[in-house]
């Protein structure tokens, strides 16, 4: 059964859950430990959603709305990103954890969608966790497309959406695999490495109805085979 270190959060128990669902055996390893010695422990990362990135990270100063993460969360899981992809371990980033791995790959955020200039729709739709907030466009041929399968009809399916920020500028060796209707990016790829997938919204959530199982399935067996 192949370990995933799943990234410490608030709210742990369906990453848990939908990790175990696929086949996996998920461990929360503590924010502050070396991330070289958990990657010799794991197959897998599952970086997981929640508060800011620091604006720091990518050269700006913090917006009104600004909510820290957990303390040295950052510093962790960008090191913990960086030696997972340098090693090729099959990686999957949820909402934060995309945010994440696009300001590790050099990219920038959109520190607040409600303050833009321009206007998007609501991307921050509460509770319930599954309520389907709107539908995104997934990019033929990406692995994305080819993990949620029979879910897309005409190349979209609809999603939830717990997020204020969202990727700017994408990162260096990154692809954008599904958008929204208002252009607001909702799934990236790494071409370059086996299995390197985010996505913006909780497929998470959905572990007791099966909407996504795909993507966790398609994970956990990227890192059941690896190497």
């Amino acid at each position: 059964m192949p370990r995933i270190a799943v990234t410490p959060c608030k709210r742990p128990l369906d990453y848990d859950a939908a990790v175990r669902k696929a086949g996996g055996d998920p461990w929360v390893p503590a924010i502050g430990g070396d991330p070289a010695v958990v990657l010799s422990q794991v197959d897998g990362v599952l970086l997981t959603g929640g508060d800011d990135v620091d604006p720091v990270l990518f050269g700006e100063g913090p917006h009104d709305s600004y909510e820290a993460a957990e303390p040295g969360r950052d510093a962790f899981e960008l090191e913990l990103l960086q030696g997972a992809l340098a090693a090729d371990l099959p990686v999957f980033a949820i909402c934060r954890g995309l945010q994440v791995l696009n300001v590790a790959a050099g990219g920038t955020l959109i520190q607040d969608i409600p303050s833009e200039p321009r206007s998007y729709a609501p991307h921050s739709v509460y509770p319930p966790a599954t309520q389907l907030a709107h539908p995104v466009v997934v990019r033929p041929g990406s692995r994305l497309a080819e993990l949620l399968g029979a879910r897309l009809s005409n190349g979209r399916c609809d999603v939830n959406s717990r997020h204020h920020q969202a990727i700017r500028r994408l990162g260096s060796g990154l692809t954008v695999t599904a958008t929204a209707p208002d252009g607001i990016v909702e799934g990236v790829e790494s071409p370059a490495h086996r299995f390197c997938v985010g996505v913006q919204w909780h497929p998470e959530s959905f572990h007791r109805t099966g909407e996504f199982d795909e993507l966790f399935r398609g994970f956990v067996e990227a890192c059941r085979t690896r190497g």
